[in-house]
């Protein structure tokens, strides 16, 4: 999936109290989060979701767009929205995908129970997928990590030539991958 661009679709999605019309056109242009999660009114889910709420001004700086995803409907999402604290705080897309078309062009559904995996992708503006994460369903993802990676890869399109090394933090040392360091770190 890495490198890959993402394959058309359209969805309705819930976002700050409307209904819209996305399109993979919605995503080029801009760096874009796909957040995929099993389903509303769970438990793991809003922990997520709401942690991806409390990042979403800072993403919004850095030009990154978020779109969570789900097989559940616009109008599940809506609902849930209106009903928790933690998901009414949340002003990012949340995308209906109840056909599977997307969940299913990112690979991340799960056979015979309809459901996606817990799946994140940073896409890049041209629309290429830049990286990517999946977890078993016990496991939470953390958005400060997603923000780590966010900055890295914005940092390496950035700086043609440089790579980011593990752990790296902005504001870090980078690498410049040559002959000259093979073997020396």
């Amino acid at each position: 999936m890495i490198n890959t661009e993402i394959k058309p679709f359209k969805a309705t999605a819930f976002k700050q109290g409307e209904f819209v019309e996305i399109t993979e056109q919605d995503v080029k242009g801009k760096w874009s989060v796909f957040f995929f999660y099993p389903a509303d009114f769970t438990f793991v889910c809003p922990t997520e979701l709401g942690d991806l709420a409390d990042h979403y001004e800072e993403l919004q700086k850095r030009g990154v767009e978020v779109f969570s995803v789900s097989t559940d409907t616009h109008f599940t999402h809506k609902a849930w929205h209106d009903s928790s604290d933690t998901i009414g705080k949340i002003n990012y897309f949340m995308v209906g995908d109840q056909t599977g078309t997307i969940t299913n062009n990112f690979g991340v559904m799960r056979e015979g129970q309809g459901l996606a995996d817990r799946a994140t992708f940073l896409i890049d503006p041209e629309g290429v997928i830049q990286a990517m994460e999946i977890t078993a369903e016990g496991i939470g993802r953390d958005a400060e990590d997603l923000m780590r990676k966010v900055k890295a890869a914005q940092y390496v399109a950035n700086n043609p030539g440089e790579v980011c090394p593990a752990k790296w933090k902005e504001g870090e040392e980078t690498l410049a991958p040559s002959l000259d360091l093979v073997g020396k770190i």
